[in-house]
């Protein structure tokens, strides 16, 4: 590898936003060679590296970390049949708004989930969309889609009433119902919920 796609690769990867401009005018005062914007996009891209937008996340604690872990490794010898009862739900919130935060970071392909390459994001504001669904083997829930925040009557009066109770009263006891312990899930009329038709061992 030439000396000046080195610089480029350990410069990139140590400020993954720089801007093609950034590492341009930084190989030129590094090593005295001046290259364009659009060369410096061509020799990272044959050494494996593109701009690409970071995956935006939200962050989790060690505790999380740990809880998530040992949860893992408690189920690591389910058998498809102990899985088939249980139902996983995730949600995901579309913004209207435009986003001026246009960053960009130099990652290789196959690495987008790697901690460097990610942005926690702990809220998100302006108008737009939610979007819900449960899923669990071999099947899942209607989608849900809302224009409102997420509030722990909704939570209840929505998706648990309309689209989680159905399979609850199907699988019976065994069904195991996981989400996010996000605030409007541990709403109080929501825990109340659970005691009337979940069995006690549900997460």
């Amino acid at each position: 590898m030439p000396n000046e796609d080195r610089y480029l690769a350990v410069t990139a990867k140590r400020n993954r936003r720089s801007t093609a401009s950034d590492l341009s005018r930084q190989l030129s005062s590094g090593t005295g060679t001046t290259v364009s914007r659009q060369t410096v996009y061509r020799r990272l891209g044959h050494i494996g590296l593109y701009p690409r937008r970071p995956v935006r996340c939200v962050p989790l604690t060690a505790t999380h970390c740990r809880l998530r872990l040992a949860w893992s490794r408690e189920h690591a010898l389910w058998t498809p049949q102990q899985w088939s009862c249980v139902m996983f739900s995730d949600e995901s919130r579309f913004s209207l708004q435009s986003d001026s935060r246009r960053t960009f970071i130099w990652r290789a392909p196959g690495t987008c989930y790697h901690q460097e390459n990610t942005i926690e994001r702990h809220h998100y504001g302006g108008a737009g969309w939610l979007v819900w669904r449960g899923i669990i083997l071999g099947s899942r829930t209607d989608l849900h889609v809302q224009s409102v925040t997420m509030t722990g009557h909704i939570y209840w009066d929505v998706i648990l009433e309309q689209h989680v109770r159905l399979f609850r009263g199907t699988m019976g006891a065994e069904f195991l119902f996981m989400d996010d312990n996000a605030r409007p899930r541990r709403a109080n009329i929501v825990d109340q919920g659970f005691s009337t038709f979940f069995p006690s061992r549900t997460p």
